[in-house]
């Protein structure tokens, strides 16, 4: 029910992004989804790949440190009010929600998006009480096959 996110601090510079992305794509490694995120000093690129053992063996071997991060996939209908209905379900539980974003696949009019929150757990808990279940590894895996 959780995915694994990793996480690399990069400098903030030009051609920073390369390196790493290169290492993945000439070990055979997609990137499912990723976001960066900076600052003046660095950035943070933040990335999910079905074989996330082995890209953080590669990424390490490299020189890079990888943080791994519990993420919660869920389906949202792409529709006026669907995050609206994520976020309500979430509304009372007191569990902050960090930061989201956007898979690079769609599934049956609907998105995919991940989540980071504070406790996972207890927001999947609250999720599924309102009937609103994570995407398990293997759905979302063979949702972004190729």
């Amino acid at each position: 029910m959780k995915v694994k996110q990793l996480s690399l601090f990069l400098e903030n510079k030009p051609g920073s992004l390369t390196r790493p992305v290169n290492l993945l794509a000439k070990a055979k490694l997609n990137i499912l989804a990723l976001s960066v995120a900076d600052t003046q000093q660095f950035g943070i690129l933040r990335l999910i790949v079905r074989d996330w053992e082995k890209a953080t063996r590669l990424l390490e071997k490299d020189g890079f440190v990888v943080k791994l991060t519990d993420m919660v996939a869920l389906e949202v209908s792409d529709a006026p009010g669907g995050l609206a209905a994520i976020l309500g379900a979430l509304e009372k539980t007191r569990v902050n929600l960090e930061y989201m974003y956007g898979f690079t696949q769609r599934r049956e009019g609907k998105g995919l998006l991940l989540f980071r929150f504070d406790d996972p757990d207890k927001a999947i808990l609250a999720l599924q009480k309102k009937g609103i279940s994570p995407v398990d590894t293997v759905g979302l895996f063979q949702a972004t096959a190729p």
